[in-house]
């Protein structure tokens, strides 16, 4: 039987298992710190990952089946302007929403920092720590990057077949392609192997050569680390003055409840969990919530949108063949308005009239995967034989798309609150999101997809599709609802990632992010959660 009774004499607890939680605990165990995690999922068996891989590509299986999320546990309520499909953005369990994710890491530009306490190069040497710690295969050929001192610890993946379509393109329109820095093995790596080209890693890797952070749990278990499983975090408890955390209530499987004591507690259960458990705690002296005093909690929510465009070519593009993306474009991020001179006339500049807002960074992506797959449509259609052999022929292989990503503003009325007339499985209010897309927002998309139908054009593609502003969705990044702040009136945490209002209560986790920039997140989340902790371990 699992033991899930609380550790005795813990100097760190940790909610939440996923990258920001396991590498916080394996820096604190390596620095000789007695170290608990609760997490609210269960542990994946990794033996299991290709029986989720045939999930995965079998429409017979939904796609929240793949990591086993939804039901009583997982509720939650959308009731702002846009849906926000939640449940697809996350996974809970050891390894947390890395089990899902793409695997793209890269730093965010110095611009990116302007209204945070910290700036870059405060994060600089943390950033290189996240990228050994991750595995990062990448290159440094990208002109707009931040600066760096060390090679990437991997080296790139090489250009797909269809990046070097786009690249005959972009030369002629003077648009810079570069390689997308990976969390994935270019070849064998820290016990995990070199990517053999399963294609399908997202949503699962069957290999383990994309990064995920049951490894670093792993890495935590052999230092020391305690992990309790299917322990949900009901509420948080203080002392009488209210200035520190003395217990984590969490729940167990047979229906029991505990209390973890330690001497510091990190939160690191993701950018809806964390700002709900804050407000679940809320208590006489936070009536509004624990660690909001600013009332900043929740607040300020914020996700990456995607925009794209795509069609077909009278060639072979080898679409589907590889499943992540080897090539994107920083051109556009810090000045989305200019355009480009090339020999074939380049990308115009911004075609937005005087009323509407100019555009915010821009991230844009050489995708591979683009059109159906032949198992895909092999699955999905009513042929047989030569009828079915037909159709793959004449509707696979001459895809070809493009992606990109832009980021919002942090706007107070994004939020998550407590929805009471909905409960989970413990009967605790489940999170609410209030989310819309702004003008600004839009006018992002708008840019993202002129440049996309430029290139495209330039390609000769016969352009099918085209997601864009009245038409997209969140990219499953979610920032900004425990911001960082020098000011305790409008922030929830300080610049050591600690909460204003209590002495041993840090966030780490992209909750703390002030501005969302249009890069994904994860490699920050890393080098915040390093950072926190030798904070932490200096109070301890």
């Amino acid at each position: 039987m699992t033991d899930r009774t609380p550790s005795e004499g813990a100097d760190v607890c940790i909610v939440g298992a996923g990258p920001a939680g396991a590498l916080a605990a394996h820096r604190l165990a390596e620095e000789g710190h007695d170290v608990v995690i609760l997490e609210a999922g269960e542990r994946f068996d990794f033996e299991d990952r290709q029986r989720r891989m045939e999930r995965a590509i079998r429409p017979a299986h939904g796609p929240l089946s793949v990591w086993e999320m939804g039901g009583e546990r997982d509720r939650f309520s959308s009731a702002g302007e846009w849906f926000y499909p939640l449940n697809a953005a996350r996974v809970k369990g050891v390894g947390g929403t890395t089990l899902h994710w793409q695997g793209m890491v890269m730093r965010f530009h110095e611009e990116d920092f302007a209204s945070w306490p910290i700036d870059y190069d405060d994060l600089r040497p943390y950033y290189a720590e996240a990228e050994r710690a991750l595995g990062v295969a990448g290159a440094a050929d990208n002109p707009y990057a931040p600066p760096r001192d060390e090679p990437y610890p991997l080296p790139a993946f090489p250009p797909s077949y269809s990046d070097s379509i786009f690249a005959e393109a972009c030369e002629r329109l003077g648009v810079t392609m570069h390689s997308v820095p990976n969390a994935r093995n270019s070849e064998g790596y820290d016990d995990r192997s070199a990517c053999v080209g399963y294609g399908t890693c997202k949503p699962v890797c069957p290999s383990g050569a994309k990064y995920s952070a049951d490894h670093h749990v792993e890495k935590a278990e052999e230092s020391g680390v305690r992990v309790v499983t299917r322990a949900p975090v009901q509420r948080l408890e203080h002392d009488d003055a209210g200035e520190r955390v003395t217990a984590a209530v969490y729940a167990t499987p047979d229906g029991e409840t505990h209390r973890q004591a330690a001497r510091e507690f990190v939160l690191a259960a993701g950018g809806v969990e964390i700002p709900r458990l804050l407000l679940l705690s809320k208590s006489e002296e936070y009536p509004d919530g624990l660690a909001n005093s600013s009332g900043a909690v929740g607040r300020y929510f914020m996700d990456h949108l995607f925009a794209g465009s795509g069609g077909t070519l009278d060639t072979e593009t080898r679409q589907n063949h590889v499943g992540f993306i080897t090539s994107e474009c920083h051109q556009f991020y810090d000045d989305p308005t200019r355009g480009t001179e090339g020999s074939a006339g380049g990308v115009p500049e911004w075609s937005g009239e005087k009323e509407e807002p100019k555009p915010d960074s821009i991230k844009l992506e050489f995708l591979n995967y683009a059109g159906p797959s032949p198992v895909e449509m092999a699955l999905t259609g009513e042929e047989f034989g030569d009828d079915l052999l037909d159709t793959l022929r004449e509707g696979y292989g001459n895809s070809i798309a493009m992606g990109g990503l832009v980021g919002q503003r942090p706007r107070k009325e994004n939020r998550i609150t407590l929805d009471s007339s909905t409960t989970d499985d413990h009967g605790n209010p489940v999170p609410e999101i209030h989310w819309r897309v702004d003008a600004r927002t839009k006018s992002s998309l708008r840019r993202a997809n002129e440049i996309q139908h430029r290139i495209l054009d330039e390609l000769g593609v016969d352009v099918s599709w085209t997601v864009g502003p009245e038409s997209t969705g969140p990219a499953f990044h979610h920032m900004g609802t425990t911001r960082m702040g020098s000011n305790s009136e409008e922030s929830v945490v300080n610049a050591q990632l600690r909460t204003h209002d209590l002495a041993n209560l840090s966030v780490a986790s992209s909750s703390v992010f002030r501005t969302s920039g249009a890069l994904n997140p994860t490699l920050t989340i890393a080098a915040l959660s390093l950072k926190m902790a030798d904070h932490v371990d200096e109070r301890l």
